[in-house]
């Protein structure tokens, strides 16, 4: 697993426990409900998405059969986004006293994650494709299992598939 996989899910769990123990403090203190912005984006784009980022940079190359693209533009994603939900999640506390100083670090905040989640989106769309020469020749042994199981020629099949290639 590589680092930035491993680091992607143990931030979802650090936002997990710092989401639950804001909850868990708004519950038994009330007025603190003003901060449930700051808890509501420690868990959605915390817990849930970097746990998604980090589930989607291990297994989506795995079932495409093709490397992540470009594997430290994801080592900077996991900087932007968990830079960017901690300035939103300070900006949302400090709007509580301060709403034009803390508007402006949420902005910030949002504009590093806007740009983590625009960096996913497209690692993951490049992977999909694979890189130029690996996507012809993947093609092409699809082409020829198609072919195989018209003919239900199974060496070409069983040889297709183990070169990552098969339809399914």
């Amino acid at each position: 697993m590589t680092w930035f996989v491993k680091a992607f899910l143990k931030a979802s769990l650090a936002w997990l426990a710092l989401g639950v123990t804001l909850g868990v403090a708004m519950a038994v203190y009330p007025p603190w409900a003003l901060y449930r912005l700051a808890h509501m984006h420690m868990l959605l784009l915390g817990f849930v998405s970097m746990m998604i980022y980090g589930v989607a940079y291990h297994v989506i190359p795995r079932f495409v059969g093709f490397p992540l693209h470009r594997a430290d533009a994801a080592r900077w994603h996991w900087w932007l986004a968990n830079v960017g939900l901690a300035s939103m999640v300070c900006g949302f506390v400090v709007r509580v006293r301060s709403p034009l100083a803390g508007t402006v670090i949420v902005g910030a905040g949002g504009t590093l994650s806007a740009v983590g989640a625009y960096t996913f989106v497209y690692l993951i769309w490049r992977t999909l494709d694979g890189p130029a020469s690996m996507r012809a020749a993947a093609e092409r042994a699809s082409r020829a299992v198609e072919r195989g199981r018209t003919r239900g020629d199974r060496t070409l099949t069983v040889v297709a598939m183990q070169s990552g290639a098969g339809g399914s």
